[in-house]
């Protein structure tokens, strides 16, 4: 079955063909009884019969009368072991894009409700509370450049109060009744839901 978990029997066929390669066990050595193996691998008798069944069927071992289980090839142990690791690799990889993929999604959808939640508790906030400052940008349009606030009544004019000029890379904070207005200048300003529109007309009205 695709996908299906490799049997028991053929974990420990492949394990004990890369024990054979890797010379822990030498050929013509005799295979260690199923009773030890059985309690190496802590599993029953028959599986490790059937394992060492596989070893035999793709002549890593011979069994004869009277000699037990031999081990008879390196060459045929390498074989078998590059035949199965290819496949197992294969599946490995298939399980991992499919986790990699899972894991994806999960973050995207996360990334998402993120968003949602950062947008949704923005634009409450600017409705209501009153000490986030909007941002407005001086235009070159402006007819109030050089004029200090005091002189443009600007909270008597829009109902917003600075408390921020952005100028030049730099931040000026609480301005103060006689900083002027500069072109590029970014105002800070705080105030009601209708300061806003108000702030916009005040500045570029002609």
């Amino acid at each position: 079955m695709q996908g299906a978990k490799m049997p028991a029997y053929e974990r420990i066929a492949i394990d004990l063909a890369n024990r054979i390669y890797d010379e822990k066990f030498k050929v013509g050595e005799k295979i260690r009884g199923r009773s030890t193996l059985a309690s190496e691998y802590n599993v029953s008798p028959e599986t490790v019969r059937k394992a060492i069944k596989i070893l035999e069927d793709v002549e890593i071992v011979e069994s004869t009368k009277g000699s037990g289980v031999v081990i008879s090839s390196r060459e045929n142990a390498f074989k078998y072991i590059e035949r199965f690791s290819g496949l197992t690799s294969i599946k490995e990889l298939e399980k991992q894009v499919r986790t990699l993929i899972g894991e994806r999604k999960k973050l995207d959808d996360q990334l998402s409700q993120s968003i949602d939640k950062m947008m949704d508790f923005t634009g409450k906030l600017r409705h209501t509370n009153p000490l986030t400052p909007i941002e407005i940008e001086i235009p070159e349009s402006c007819t109030h450049i050089g004029k200090t606030v005091s002189e443009l009544k600007f909270w008597q004019n829009t109902g917003g109060t600075i408390v921020g000029i952005k100028r030049l890379g730099e931040l000026i904070l609480s301005p103060g009744p006689y900083a002027s207005i500069q072109v590029g200048d970014v105002l800070l300003i705080i105030g009601n839901d209708e300061t806003h529109e108000r702030v916009i007309y005040f500045i570029e009205e002609e």
